[in-house]
């Protein structure tokens, strides 16, 4: 059975959560947009309003052409769904040691290794935010 690709119009891609990347370029004195997710679109401004709608009027250009020219078009990332689980096989050594330490703390295995994973990644985490 053959998959069938289905385009989205304009209007459905622009409404999808494509991430947006605003950088300072001390140099010029503008800053550079982009949707790292479309590659080439990419504009600037002179201050960071015009170039937030700089991006949005190259995003259209780049999906009108894009659809156009029939060039497949990706998602998101940020529509990618997480079920904020995955299995981890590690050795029995590290196992034990890590079992310890979370008994010792009076926690579960699992509350244990998110701690450690967050408290490793936190300053990643806290600059990966997504703006509000």
């Amino acid at each position: 059975m053959k998959a069938v690709r289905t385009v989205k119009t304009i209007d459905e891609y622009m409404k999808m959560p494509y991430k947006m990347e605003i950088v300072e370029d001390y140099a010029e004195g503008s800053f550079a947009a982009s949707f790292p997710e479309l590659p080439g679109c990419v504009t600037c401004g002179e201050t960071v309003e015009q170039a937030v709608k700089n991006a949005l009027d190259a995003k259209k250009a780049w999906l009108e052409a894009a659809i156009e020219s029939g060039v497949e078009i990706p998602e998101p990332s940020a529509s990618m769904h997480y079920s904020g689980q995955f299995k981890l096989r590690i050795p029995k050594t590290l196992h034990r040691l890590l079992s310890e330490n979370a008994k010792e703390e009076g926690i579960s295995l699992n509350q244990y290794c998110v701690y450690l994973l967050s408290k490793e990644f936190s300053g990643e985490l806290a600059s990966k935010k997504p703006a509000s």
